[in-house]
């Protein structure tokens, strides 16, 4: 008889089999052995001498091994913490990287204290995770948000549920499309950057690949969207969009093209220059 392994043994285990392919692997072996389990991750170590029954250990084998695939944990686990809120994922959206909170941050400190009711539109929604995060921080703003996916429309609705009832609207359609001309005083933009070269490979070829996929360059999306955005703000309105830490010049160029004015990019935490912001001026 093979001898009983025991949840603390399982969870050595699958750290070592994921060490290849994450930064963070004992903490997802955690968090993939509770999800299996469905206890809290820290319910694991009080019941690490437990040896779980077979089929979790069958189930747990076989997410490691999409795990070892370059799968994100996310898609996996269903979940994902995004500007301390968690998250509904799925297959059908991109999975929130901490550097898009930057995104949240720049708009807010825009809108801050000067404009409490500020009309907020958020492009490209994907999960909802940054205008379910905008609407949190700013109570009194109206928020509108689109996706041309419908299933990502689905999973966004959902969050926005249970994390912001009311406070947003969805619309479906690409970019500006489904909008009818209407303008607001805040546009964010997390659009596809990635080179379509790139979108083939572990672990980006595990998400949508629409809301990847920028073109040869990066940056087919991102014209769209800023060459989209004076029709679409208020006169002093803010565009603000996220982009490859190589692309910061030509957003810049783009956005000085369509007539916003005094582009500024800010880094993210690793240093990164990650998103850009520029404004419409009074007067056009």
């Amino acid at each position: 008889m093979p001898p009983v392994r025991s949840l603390g043994s399982l969870l050595r285990e699958g750290a070592r089999r994921l060490e290849s392919v994450s930064d963070s692997a004992r903490l997802d072996s955690e968090l993939l052995l509770a999800h299996v389990l469905g206890v809290d991750r820290t319910a694991l170590y009080a019941r690490s001498e437990e040896g779980p029954q077979s089929r979790a250990m069958e189930q747990f084998d076989a997410l490691l091994a999409e795990r070892g695939a370059g799968r994100p944990l996310a898609q996996i686990i269903g979940r994902r913490e995004f500007y301390s809120l968690e998250f509904e994922i799925s297959r059908d959206v991109l999975v929130p990287r901490p550097e898009t909170e930057l995104l949240v941050e720049v708009i807010r400190d825009g809108i801050g204290s000067t404009n409490r009711t500020a009309r907020i539109l958020d492009l490209g929604t994907g999960c909802g995770a940054v205008a379910v995060a905008l609407a949190r921080t700013l109570p009194e703003s109206q928020f509108v948000a689109t996706d041309n996916s419908q299933r990502a429309l689905a999973v966004a609705r959902r969050n926005a549920a249970g994390l912001a009832p009311g406070r947003v609207r969805f619309v479906q359609g690409p970019w500006y499309g489904p909008l009818e001309g209407r303008r607001f005083d805040a546009i964010a933009c997390n659009p596809p950057y990635v080179e379509s070269a790139l979108c083939g490979d572990p672990p980006l070829c595990f998400e949508p690949l629409a809301a990847l996929d920028g073109g040869p360059d990066g940056l087919r999306e991102l014209r769209l969207v800023i060459s989209g955005a004076p029709a679409h703000l208020e006169q002093g309105g803010t565009l603000a969009v996220e982009h490859g830490a190589d692309q910061a010049a030509p957003v810049r160029s783009l956005m000085r093209r369509a007539g916003l004015k005094a582009p500024v990019t800010h880094r993210d935490l690793a240093g990164h220059e990650r998103v850009t912001a520029a404004r419409l001026p009074a007067g056009d």
